[in-house]
Protein backbone atom coordinates (compact mmCIF):
# COMPACT_ATOMS: atom_id res chain seq x y z
CA UNK A 1 0.00 0.00 0.00
CA UNK A 2 1.02 3.57 -0.43
CA UNK A 3 0.99 6.61 2.23
CA UNK A 4 -1.26 9.87 1.27
CA UNK A 5 0.47 12.96 1.82
CA UNK A 6 -1.34 16.58 2.35
CA UNK A 7 -0.04 19.88 2.82
CA UNK A 8 -2.04 22.34 4.66
CA UNK A 9 -1.49 25.66 3.50
CA UNK A 10 -4.16 28.11 2.15
CA UNK A 11 -2.02 29.30 -0.83
CA UNK A 12 -3.29 25.84 -2.70
CA UNK A 13 -3.84 22.59 -0.94
CA UNK A 14 -1.93 19.70 -2.31
CA UNK A 15 -1.63 16.10 -2.26
CA UNK A 16 0.48 13.86 -3.36
CA UNK A 17 0.98 9.74 -2.99
CA UNK A 18 4.33 7.69 -2.68
CA UNK A 19 4.90 3.84 -2.86
CA UNK A 20 8.23 2.05 -3.21
CA UNK A 21 10.33 5.52 -2.22
CA UNK A 22 8.49 7.14 -5.17
CA UNK A 23 6.56 9.83 -4.46
CA UNK A 24 3.45 11.51 -7.19
CA UNK A 25 1.74 14.24 -7.25
CA UNK A 26 -2.33 14.25 -7.27
CA UNK A 27 -4.14 16.64 -9.33
CA UNK A 28 -7.35 16.40 -7.34
CA UNK A 29 -9.96 17.92 -8.80
CA UNK A 30 -13.18 19.98 -7.63
CA UNK A 31 -16.57 19.68 -9.01
CA UNK A 32 -15.76 21.66 -11.17
CA UNK A 33 -12.70 19.77 -12.99
CA UNK A 34 -10.60 22.30 -11.29
CA UNK A 35 -7.13 21.20 -9.58
CA UNK A 36 -6.43 24.76 -7.60
CA UNK A 37 -7.71 24.75 -4.24
CA UNK A 38 -7.17 27.55 -2.06
CA UNK A 39 -8.38 28.44 1.06
CA UNK A 40 -11.50 30.45 0.34
CA UNK A 41 -15.17 29.46 1.38
CA UNK A 42 -18.39 31.57 -0.02
CA UNK A 43 -21.67 31.40 1.20
CA UNK A 44 -24.36 32.09 -1.27
CA UNK A 45 -27.04 32.67 1.29
CA UNK A 46 -28.21 28.74 1.49
CA UNK A 47 -24.98 26.59 0.76
CA UNK A 48 -21.13 27.16 0.85
CA UNK A 49 -18.34 26.56 -2.00
CA UNK A 50 -14.94 26.03 -1.42
CA UNK A 51 -11.65 26.39 -2.96
CA UNK A 52 -11.91 27.89 -6.84
CA UNK A 53 -15.41 28.24 -6.61
CA UNK A 54 -14.82 30.30 -3.72
CA UNK A 55 -12.09 32.51 -4.93
CA UNK A 56 -14.32 33.00 -7.90
CA UNK A 57 -16.72 35.39 -5.60
CA UNK A 58 -13.94 37.15 -3.65
CA UNK A 59 -14.87 40.52 -5.72
CA UNK A 60 -18.38 40.04 -6.32
CA UNK A 61 -19.19 39.36 -3.13
CA UNK A 62 -16.94 40.37 -0.66
CA UNK A 63 -18.66 40.09 2.15
CA UNK A 64 -19.67 36.61 1.45
CA UNK A 65 -16.37 35.46 0.83
CA UNK A 66 -13.67 34.26 4.09
CA UNK A 67 -10.18 33.13 3.68
CA UNK A 68 -8.59 33.51 6.95
CA UNK A 69 -9.97 30.55 8.40
CA UNK A 70 -6.97 28.15 7.96
CA UNK A 71 -4.75 30.94 9.65
CA UNK A 72 -7.15 31.25 12.31
CA UNK A 73 -8.04 27.66 13.11
CA UNK A 74 -10.51 27.93 15.81
CA UNK A 75 -13.91 27.73 17.49
CA UNK A 76 -14.76 31.38 17.11
CA UNK A 77 -17.42 32.80 14.30
CA UNK A 78 -16.30 33.82 11.17
CA UNK A 79 -17.57 36.31 8.95
CA UNK A 80 -20.03 34.38 7.02
CA UNK A 81 -22.92 31.72 7.54
CA UNK A 82 -26.51 31.93 7.80
CA UNK A 83 -27.84 35.01 8.98
CA UNK A 84 -27.62 35.34 13.07
CA UNK A 85 -25.39 32.27 13.21
CA UNK A 86 -21.98 32.64 11.55
CA UNK A 87 -19.95 29.49 11.17
CA UNK A 88 -17.19 29.33 13.36
CA UNK A 89 -13.83 29.36 11.58
CA UNK A 90 -13.21 25.57 12.28
CA UNK A 91 -16.40 24.36 10.67
CA UNK A 92 -15.45 26.19 7.17
CA UNK A 93 -12.06 24.23 7.56
CA UNK A 94 -13.88 21.13 8.28
CA UNK A 95 -15.55 21.01 5.23
CA UNK A 96 -13.22 22.79 3.11
CA UNK A 97 -10.81 19.95 4.34
CA UNK A 98 -13.24 16.69 4.24
CA UNK A 99 -13.81 17.60 0.38
CA UNK A 100 -10.42 17.91 -0.21
CA UNK A 101 -9.39 14.52 1.36
CA UNK A 102 -12.24 12.84 0.20
CA UNK A 103 -11.18 13.63 -3.45
CA UNK A 104 -7.59 12.92 -2.77
CA UNK A 105 -8.44 9.53 -1.46
CA UNK A 106 -10.12 8.97 -4.40
CA UNK A 107 -7.41 8.98 -6.72
CA UNK A 108 -5.02 6.89 -4.76
CA UNK A 109 -5.51 4.10 -2.68
CA UNK A 110 -3.55 4.61 1.01
CA UNK A 111 -2.75 2.51 4.02
CA UNK A 112 -1.46 5.73 5.83
CA UNK A 113 -2.13 9.53 6.07
CA UNK A 114 0.68 12.15 6.95
CA UNK A 115 -0.58 16.25 7.08
CA UNK A 116 2.13 18.71 6.54
CA UNK A 117 0.96 21.41 8.32
CA UNK A 118 1.98 25.31 8.65
CA UNK A 119 4.96 26.44 10.78
CA UNK A 120 2.47 28.82 12.70
CA UNK A 121 0.85 26.05 13.83
CA UNK A 122 3.56 24.60 15.99
CA UNK A 123 5.18 28.17 17.36
CA UNK A 124 4.26 27.22 20.88
CA UNK A 125 2.62 24.36 23.26
CA UNK A 126 -0.77 26.16 23.40
CA UNK A 127 -1.39 26.98 19.94
CA UNK A 128 -0.01 23.63 19.04
CA UNK A 129 -3.00 21.91 21.38
CA UNK A 130 -5.67 24.12 19.84
CA UNK A 131 -5.26 23.86 15.84
CA UNK A 132 -3.37 20.46 16.00
CA UNK A 133 -6.32 19.34 18.32
CA UNK A 134 -9.15 20.41 15.68
CA UNK A 135 -7.31 19.02 12.79
CA UNK A 136 -6.93 15.24 14.87
CA UNK A 137 -10.52 16.02 15.60
CA UNK A 138 -11.29 16.48 11.60
CA UNK A 139 -9.30 13.59 10.67
CA UNK A 140 -11.32 11.46 13.28
CA UNK A 141 -14.28 12.40 12.20
CA UNK A 142 -13.84 11.18 8.73
CA UNK A 143 -12.01 7.64 10.06
CA UNK A 144 -8.91 8.77 7.56
CA UNK A 145 -5.52 6.56 8.66
CA UNK A 146 -3.73 9.46 10.32
CA UNK A 147 -0.05 8.15 10.75
CA UNK A 148 1.66 11.73 11.60
CA UNK A 149 1.68 15.77 11.60
CA UNK A 150 5.06 17.37 10.35
CA UNK A 151 5.93 20.56 10.14
CA UNK A 152 5.62 21.77 6.63
CA UNK A 153 9.17 23.21 6.46
CA UNK A 154 10.68 19.96 7.41
CA UNK A 155 8.10 18.04 5.30
CA UNK A 156 9.31 20.35 2.04
CA UNK A 157 12.79 19.46 2.41
CA UNK A 158 12.45 15.95 2.55
CA UNK A 159 10.84 15.81 -1.68
CA UNK A 160 13.54 12.96 -3.37
CA UNK A 161 11.97 15.77 -6.50
CA UNK A 162 13.74 18.49 -5.10
CA UNK A 163 17.19 19.96 -5.98
CA UNK A 164 19.47 19.08 -2.79
CA UNK A 165 20.55 21.50 -0.33
CA UNK A 166 23.72 21.60 1.29
CA UNK A 167 23.77 19.91 4.84
CA UNK A 168 26.63 22.21 6.70
CA UNK A 169 24.53 25.30 5.63
CA UNK A 170 21.50 25.99 7.80
CA UNK A 171 18.23 26.48 5.77
CA UNK A 172 15.36 29.17 5.27
CA UNK A 173 12.43 27.96 3.99
CA UNK A 174 10.15 31.00 2.76
CA UNK A 175 6.33 29.36 2.11
CA UNK A 176 3.59 32.36 1.26
CA UNK A 177 0.04 31.65 2.87
CA UNK A 178 -2.78 34.11 2.46
CA UNK A 179 -2.19 35.77 4.96
CA UNK A 180 1.54 35.93 5.80
CA UNK A 181 4.76 34.32 4.95
CA UNK A 182 6.21 31.55 7.04
CA UNK A 183 10.07 31.72 7.78
CA UNK A 184 11.61 28.35 9.25
CA UNK A 185 14.95 28.19 9.55
CA UNK A 186 16.27 24.23 9.99
CA UNK A 187 19.43 23.07 10.65
CA UNK A 188 20.76 19.46 9.93
CA UNK A 189 23.02 17.77 12.08
CA UNK A 190 21.86 14.23 12.92
CA UNK A 191 18.11 15.42 12.36
CA UNK A 192 16.77 17.91 10.03
CA UNK A 193 15.43 20.02 13.11
CA UNK A 194 13.58 23.62 13.23
CA UNK A 195 15.59 26.09 15.09
CA UNK A 196 13.56 28.64 14.76
CA UNK A 197 10.10 30.61 12.94
CA UNK A 198 8.22 33.70 12.40
CA UNK A 199 5.40 34.33 10.98
CA UNK A 200 5.37 37.67 9.10
CA UNK A 201 1.69 38.95 8.54
CA UNK A 202 2.23 42.09 6.31
CA UNK A 203 3.69 38.71 3.41
CA UNK A 204 0.61 36.76 2.36
CA UNK A 205 -0.64 36.00 -1.06
CA UNK A 206 -4.37 37.81 -0.26
CA UNK A 207 -2.94 41.07 -0.07
CA UNK A 208 -0.03 40.73 -2.78
CA UNK A 209 -3.13 39.82 -5.51
CA UNK A 210 -5.52 42.46 -4.13
CA UNK A 211 -2.46 44.81 -4.73
CA UNK A 212 -1.50 43.79 -8.31
CA UNK A 213 -5.33 43.27 -9.64
CA UNK A 214 -5.48 47.33 -8.47
CA UNK A 215 -1.72 48.47 -9.84
CA UNK A 216 -2.77 46.50 -13.35
CA UNK A 217 -6.31 47.72 -13.10
CA UNK A 218 -4.84 51.53 -12.95
CA UNK A 219 -2.55 50.51 -16.23
CA UNK A 220 -5.61 49.13 -18.19
CA UNK A 221 -7.89 52.25 -16.97
CA UNK A 222 -4.68 54.64 -18.27
CA UNK A 223 -4.85 52.26 -21.80
CA UNK A 224 -8.48 51.71 -22.71
CA UNK A 225 -10.14 54.50 -20.17
CA UNK A 226 -12.27 51.82 -18.79
CA UNK A 227 -12.55 51.09 -15.17
CA UNK A 228 -12.62 47.50 -14.11
CA UNK A 229 -14.24 48.88 -10.91
CA UNK A 230 -17.12 49.58 -12.76
CA UNK A 231 -18.47 46.34 -11.65
CA UNK A 232 -17.44 43.45 -9.26
CA UNK A 233 -17.80 40.49 -11.96
CA UNK A 234 -14.91 42.58 -14.49
CA UNK A 235 -13.40 43.00 -11.49
CA UNK A 236 -13.38 39.14 -11.06
CA UNK A 237 -12.78 38.00 -14.17
CA UNK A 238 -9.87 40.93 -14.28
CA UNK A 239 -8.18 39.42 -10.51
CA UNK A 240 -8.12 35.67 -12.49
CA UNK A 241 -6.21 36.91 -15.74
CA UNK A 242 -4.12 38.93 -12.84
CA UNK A 243 -3.32 35.79 -11.01
CA UNK A 244 -2.68 33.54 -13.73
CA UNK A 245 -0.11 35.98 -14.99
CA UNK A 246 1.84 35.76 -12.42
CA UNK A 247 1.65 32.20 -11.89
CA UNK A 248 2.14 31.57 -15.42
CA UNK A 249 5.97 33.13 -15.39
CA UNK A 250 5.01 34.20 -18.54
CA UNK A 251 7.39 37.01 -20.42
CA UNK A 252 3.97 38.64 -21.08
CA UNK A 253 -0.01 38.26 -21.15
CA UNK A 254 -2.82 39.96 -22.95
CA UNK A 255 -5.52 41.72 -20.46
CA UNK A 256 -8.90 41.18 -22.13
CA UNK A 257 -12.32 42.67 -21.28
CA UNK A 258 -15.73 42.32 -23.10
CA UNK A 259 -18.42 44.30 -22.88
CA UNK A 260 -21.92 44.17 -25.07
CA UNK A 261 -20.22 47.36 -26.25
CA UNK A 262 -16.63 46.86 -28.06
CA UNK A 263 -13.63 44.99 -26.47
CA UNK A 264 -10.91 46.10 -24.29
CA UNK A 265 -7.29 44.82 -24.19
CA UNK A 266 -4.27 45.58 -22.75
CA UNK A 267 -0.32 43.99 -23.15
CA UNK A 268 1.37 43.48 -20.33
CA UNK A 269 5.09 42.63 -19.68
CA UNK A 270 6.26 40.69 -16.62
CA UNK A 271 8.68 43.68 -15.87
CA UNK A 272 5.64 45.68 -15.27
CA UNK A 273 3.83 42.91 -13.11
CA UNK A 274 7.65 42.79 -11.08
CA UNK A 275 7.65 46.61 -10.83
CA UNK A 276 4.21 46.42 -9.02
CA UNK A 277 5.42 44.01 -7.01
CA UNK A 278 9.08 45.86 -5.78
CA UNK A 279 7.39 46.93 -2.40
CA UNK A 280 5.98 43.59 -1.23
CA UNK A 281 9.41 41.80 -2.45
CA UNK A 282 11.54 44.31 -0.57
CA UNK A 283 9.34 43.71 2.90
CA UNK A 284 9.92 40.37 2.36
CA UNK A 285 13.37 40.19 2.10
CA UNK A 286 13.83 42.73 4.66
CA UNK A 287 12.03 40.50 7.13
CA UNK A 288 14.15 37.83 5.87
CA UNK A 289 17.04 39.47 7.07
CA UNK A 290 15.81 40.65 10.39
CA UNK A 291 14.87 37.47 11.22
CA UNK A 292 17.93 35.80 10.51
CA UNK A 293 19.82 38.87 12.57
CA UNK A 294 17.26 38.73 15.48
CA UNK A 295 17.58 34.82 15.60
CA UNK A 296 19.07 33.22 18.46
CA UNK A 297 20.59 30.48 16.31
CA UNK A 298 23.73 31.74 13.92
CA UNK A 299 22.41 31.03 10.21
CA UNK A 300 24.78 33.36 8.17
CA UNK A 301 25.71 31.86 5.51
CA UNK A 302 22.68 29.74 4.59
CA UNK A 303 20.58 28.60 1.95
CA UNK A 304 17.19 30.03 1.27
CA UNK A 305 14.64 27.58 -0.11
CA UNK A 306 11.40 28.82 -1.72
CA UNK A 307 8.07 27.14 -2.08
CA UNK A 308 6.79 26.60 -5.81
CA UNK A 309 4.39 29.36 -5.87
CA UNK A 310 6.86 31.65 -3.29
CA UNK A 311 9.91 31.24 -6.04
CA UNK A 312 7.15 32.56 -8.84
CA UNK A 313 7.57 36.26 -7.02
CA UNK A 314 8.85 38.23 -9.92
CA UNK A 315 12.16 39.67 -8.92
CA UNK A 316 12.05 38.30 -5.73
CA UNK A 317 15.44 35.79 -6.27
CA UNK A 318 16.86 38.84 -8.11
CA UNK A 319 16.57 41.03 -4.60
CA UNK A 320 17.58 38.11 -2.67
CA UNK A 321 20.77 38.07 -4.36
CA UNK A 322 21.56 41.57 -4.05
CA UNK A 323 20.65 41.05 -0.39
CA UNK A 324 23.86 38.36 -0.52
CA UNK A 325 21.42 35.35 -0.55
CA UNK A 326 23.44 33.56 -3.43
CA UNK A 327 22.25 30.23 -2.76
CA UNK A 328 18.96 29.78 -3.43
CA UNK A 329 16.97 26.22 -4.58
CA UNK A 330 13.36 26.25 -5.83
CA UNK A 331 10.97 23.60 -4.46
CA UNK A 332 8.51 21.60 -6.59
CA UNK A 333 4.45 22.19 -6.40
CA UNK A 334 3.47 20.01 -3.65
CA UNK A 335 6.48 19.59 -2.40
CA UNK A 336 5.67 19.19 1.37
CA UNK A 337 2.78 16.51 0.74
CA UNK A 338 5.32 14.77 -1.40
CA UNK A 339 8.02 15.16 1.15
CA UNK A 340 5.51 14.22 4.01
CA UNK A 341 4.14 11.29 2.09
CA UNK A 342 8.03 9.91 2.12
CA UNK A 343 8.47 10.52 5.61
CA UNK A 344 5.47 8.66 6.36
CA UNK A 345 6.33 5.12 3.96
CA UNK A 346 9.60 5.10 5.82
CA UNK A 347 8.91 6.29 9.37
CA UNK A 348 5.45 6.67 10.07
CA UNK A 349 2.43 3.80 10.99
CA UNK A 350 -1.32 4.29 10.95
CA UNK A 351 -2.69 4.62 14.66
CA UNK A 352 -6.39 4.34 16.10
CA UNK A 353 -5.49 6.27 19.16
CA UNK A 354 -5.11 9.95 17.49
CA UNK A 355 -3.37 10.81 21.14
CA UNK A 356 -0.58 8.97 19.92
CA UNK A 357 -0.34 10.42 16.23
CA UNK A 358 3.38 11.90 16.43
CA UNK A 359 3.77 15.70 16.09
CA UNK A 360 7.71 16.16 14.38
CA UNK A 361 9.43 19.33 13.91
CA UNK A 362 12.63 17.24 13.32
CA UNK A 363 13.16 14.38 11.34
CA UNK A 364 16.36 11.84 10.69
CA UNK A 365 18.43 13.84 8.03
CA UNK A 366 18.64 10.35 6.13
CA UNK A 367 15.51 11.23 4.95
CA UNK A 368 15.83 15.12 3.60
CA UNK A 369 16.68 15.49 0.11
CA UNK A 370 21.01 16.72 0.60
CA UNK A 371 23.34 17.98 -2.22
CA UNK A 372 25.47 15.35 -2.85
CA UNK A 373 27.42 17.32 -5.25
CA UNK A 374 30.39 18.13 -3.26
CA UNK A 375 32.43 15.84 -0.92
CA UNK A 376 33.29 18.59 1.90
CA UNK A 377 31.68 21.67 2.85
CA UNK A 378 33.14 24.89 4.52
CA UNK A 379 31.44 27.70 6.14
CA UNK A 380 32.41 30.85 7.62
CA UNK A 381 30.60 31.25 10.81
CA UNK A 382 30.53 35.38 11.69
CA UNK A 383 31.54 35.95 15.74
CA UNK A 384 28.00 38.07 16.66
CA UNK A 385 29.06 41.38 19.13
CA UNK A 386 28.37 44.84 19.44
CA UNK A 387 30.44 47.97 19.21
CA UNK A 388 33.59 48.91 16.97
CA UNK A 389 34.73 46.63 14.24
CA UNK A 390 37.22 43.72 14.93
CA UNK A 391 40.61 44.01 13.85
CA UNK A 392 41.29 41.93 11.09
CA UNK A 393 42.99 38.43 11.76
CA UNK A 394 46.58 37.91 12.10
CA UNK A 395 46.67 34.14 12.60
CA UNK A 396 44.56 30.79 12.49
CA UNK A 397 44.40 28.29 15.02
CA UNK A 398 43.48 24.60 13.63
CA UNK A 399 43.33 22.13 17.16
CA UNK A 400 44.70 24.59 19.38
CA UNK A 401 48.14 25.56 17.16
CA UNK A 402 47.90 29.17 15.65
CA UNK A 403 49.15 30.01 12.48
CA UNK A 404 50.65 32.97 11.02
CA UNK A 405 48.53 34.71 8.37
CA UNK A 406 51.37 36.38 6.76
CA UNK A 407 50.78 39.33 4.28
CA UNK A 408 50.60 37.52 1.21
CA UNK A 409 47.29 38.14 -1.12
CA UNK A 410 46.37 34.78 -0.76
CA UNK A 411 46.10 32.05 2.10
CA UNK A 412 45.02 28.39 1.59
CA UNK A 413 43.44 26.07 3.72
CA UNK A 414 43.33 22.09 2.39
CA UNK A 415 44.10 18.60 2.47
CA UNK A 416 48.05 18.11 2.95
CA UNK A 417 47.88 16.59 -0.84
CA UNK A 418 47.41 20.06 -2.20
CA UNK A 419 50.33 21.67 -0.35
CA UNK A 420 48.26 24.08 1.56
CA UNK A 421 49.36 26.99 4.01
CA UNK A 422 47.57 25.06 6.22
CA UNK A 423 46.77 21.63 6.07
CA UNK A 424 43.79 20.02 7.26
CA UNK A 425 44.10 16.90 9.82
CA UNK A 426 44.92 13.56 8.59
CA UNK A 427 41.04 12.75 8.94
CA UNK A 428 40.71 15.03 5.93
CA UNK A 429 43.20 12.90 3.80
CA UNK A 430 40.39 11.02 1.62
CA UNK A 431 39.52 14.27 -0.30
CA UNK A 432 42.10 15.61 -3.13
CA UNK A 433 39.90 18.71 -3.95
CA UNK A 434 39.30 20.42 -0.44
CA UNK A 435 40.71 24.13 -0.88
CA UNK A 436 39.51 26.99 0.82
CA UNK A 437 40.90 29.65 -0.46
CA UNK A 438 41.44 33.44 1.63
CA UNK A 439 42.45 36.54 -0.47
CA UNK A 440 43.72 39.65 0.94
CA UNK A 441 42.27 42.60 -0.83
CA UNK A 442 41.38 46.57 0.05
CA UNK A 443 43.41 46.12 2.96
CA UNK A 444 41.13 42.86 4.45
CA UNK A 445 41.05 39.19 4.85
CA UNK A 446 38.03 37.64 2.23
CA UNK A 447 36.78 34.23 2.48
CA UNK A 448 36.04 32.84 -1.29
CA UNK A 449 33.00 30.56 -1.28
CA UNK A 450 34.11 28.04 -3.92
CA UNK A 451 30.97 25.74 -3.29
CA UNK A 452 28.62 28.88 -4.60
CA UNK A 453 28.57 31.22 -7.74
CA UNK A 454 26.05 34.15 -8.09
CA UNK A 455 24.46 33.95 -11.65
CA UNK A 456 26.51 36.93 -13.95
CA UNK A 457 29.12 37.47 -11.36
CA UNK A 458 32.46 37.51 -12.48
CA UNK A 459 33.57 35.72 -9.53
CA UNK A 460 32.44 33.80 -6.14
CA UNK A 461 30.83 35.38 -3.28
CA UNK A 462 32.97 36.32 -0.83
CA UNK A 463 32.59 37.62 2.97
CA UNK A 464 35.02 39.31 4.93
CA UNK A 465 36.67 37.50 7.50
CA UNK A 466 37.22 39.28 11.27
CA UNK A 467 39.24 38.17 14.42
CA UNK A 468 36.84 35.82 16.34
CA UNK A 469 34.87 34.14 13.33
CA UNK A 470 35.11 30.61 12.88
CA UNK A 471 35.74 28.77 9.87
CA UNK A 472 33.97 25.12 10.59
CA UNK A 473 34.97 22.63 7.65
CA UNK A 474 33.55 18.99 6.99
CA UNK A 475 34.28 16.08 5.11
CA UNK A 476 32.30 12.75 4.93
CA UNK A 477 32.77 12.01 8.74
CA UNK A 478 35.52 14.44 9.68
CA UNK A 479 34.66 17.70 10.97
CA UNK A 480 37.11 21.08 12.13
CA UNK A 481 36.76 24.28 13.67
CA UNK A 482 39.73 26.97 12.63
CA UNK A 483 39.05 29.99 14.36
CA UNK A 484 40.70 33.80 13.00
CA UNK A 485 42.89 35.47 15.92
CA UNK A 486 44.64 38.38 16.13
CA UNK A 487 47.62 38.96 18.09
CA UNK A 488 49.34 42.16 18.38
CA UNK A 489 52.68 43.43 18.01
CA UNK A 490 54.13 44.30 21.41
CA UNK A 491 57.79 45.62 22.42
CA UNK A 492 58.93 43.48 19.00
CA UNK A 493 57.08 40.41 19.93
CA UNK A 494 53.71 39.07 19.70
CA UNK A 495 51.29 39.20 22.65
CA UNK A 496 47.93 37.86 23.09
CA UNK A 497 44.90 40.41 22.97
Amino acid sequence: MATLGIEVCDTAFQAAVCAHHDPKALAVADAAGVTDWPGFAYFDGQKYAFGRAAEDQWFVHPRRVAHTFWARLAHEPSTIGPLGKAAPFSELAYHFFSDFARRATGLAAADKLVLAVPGAYLKDPATEEEKIGLLLGMVGELKLPLAGVIDYACAALCDPRAQGFNPALPVVVINLDLEGADLTLLAAEEHLERKDFIHLPQSGYAQLLKHLTATMGNRFLRHTAFDILEDGRIEQTFFRQTKDFLLSGAPEHRFQINTAARNYELLAKREQLATDAQGFVNTLVQGVQAFLQNSSFPADPCTIALTDRTGRLPGLETRLRAAGFHRIIRLPAGAAAAGAACVGENRLKATPDLADVPVETAIPVALARRSTASSWEARLQKLRLSGPPRPAPTHVILEGIGHALGSSSRFTIGSASLDADLALPESFNGTDDCAIPLVRDDGRLWFVDPSVRAPGAPANPRTAVESGDRLTIRCGAASTDVLFAHFKTHNGGRAHD
